[in-house]
């Protein structure tokens, strides 16, 4: 198994620098100094790599760049992904500088594939269903509102479009109980890359600490080994990291988004 040191040359290598658009109609390009994707006001827009010879000038230019090229478009809500490691180190006070609020950082974690665990059954009471179409999409955005409280309009946007232009690197996951959402995860592979990528997995406050996050994981990791996939790698939050960790992921970095918002 590589090192932790290779893992994260890897990953900055092949989900950053090189990342690939997210969802049909976006695009990701090549911006001097730093990696962006850009979509309309529903699709994630933002940073997501910067040149590590990026000094203080090159920083201070480039944040003003990405503000004028996506305010210029119109959006009123655009991110720079910022990693533990990216410099130059005053990159962080340029953000805010300039408009940025940064939101909780969360740790980036990888694990093989083949070292995690499959067989995690889902607690008593809970249903295990793979989405397979718009109808089990709407389901996860349930549980989203469920486990966090917040409108998953944007979400919900984003997973039905890719679920229709990209069926084949789209796996959604719902766990219900009785019937009800209360649990939903996704998973996003990119082939050719080794890379999968698991986000969401929230639950509902009266379901937490019963094991249904970890089923979502086990499911997921059997698809992406079913699917040669070698690694999956997760943002995770305060509340994820340790259980991921117990499962067999490495700590790479850390990601903090930082968010512009133009408010009317």
């Amino acid at each position: 198994m590589p090192s932790s040191t290779e893992l994260l040359a890897l990953f900055d290598r092949v989900l950053r620098e090189h990342a690939r658009p997210d969802g049909p109609g976006v695009r990701v390009e090549r911006a001097g100094p730093v990696v962006r994707q850009t979509g309309t006001a529903d699709d994630w827009n933002g940073v997501v790599w910067s040149d590590p010879a990026l000094d203080a000038p090159g920083a201070e230019a480039a944040v003003a760049a990405q503000v004028a090229h996506y305010t210029a478009l119109g959006h009123d809500l655009f991110e720079w992904k910022l990693y533990g490691h990216d410099r130059p180190a005053a990159l962080a006070d340029r953000l805010r500088e300039a408009g940025f609020v940064p939101e909780p950082s969360e740790t980036v974690l990888v694990a093989p594939v083949e070292r995690l665990s499959t067989a995690v059954a889902a607690p008593a009471g809970i249903e295990v269903r793979e989405v397979r179409d718009a109808a089990g999409v709407r389901l996860m955005a349930a549980a989203h509102r469920a486990a966090f409280g917040e409108d998953p309009g944007r979400l919900l946007h984003r997973m039905l479009a890719r679920l229709d232009e990209a069926p084949e690197e789209f796996v959604g996951v719902v766990a219900l109980a009785d019937g009800e959402p209360v649990s939903a995860a996704r998973m996003e592979l990119l082939p050719g890359t080794g890379f999968a990528g698991l986000w969401g997995g929230g639950t509902a406050p009266r379901w937490r600490g019963r094991g249904v996050y970890r089923a979502l994981v086990a499911h997921r990791a059997a698809i992406a080994a079913a699917r040669g996939y070698r690694y999956l790698q997760v943002d995770a939050t305060a509340d994820s990291a340790p259980i991921l960790l117990r499962l067999g992921f490495t700590a790479l970095t850390t990601t903090t988004p930082y968010v512009y918002r133009i408010t009317p």
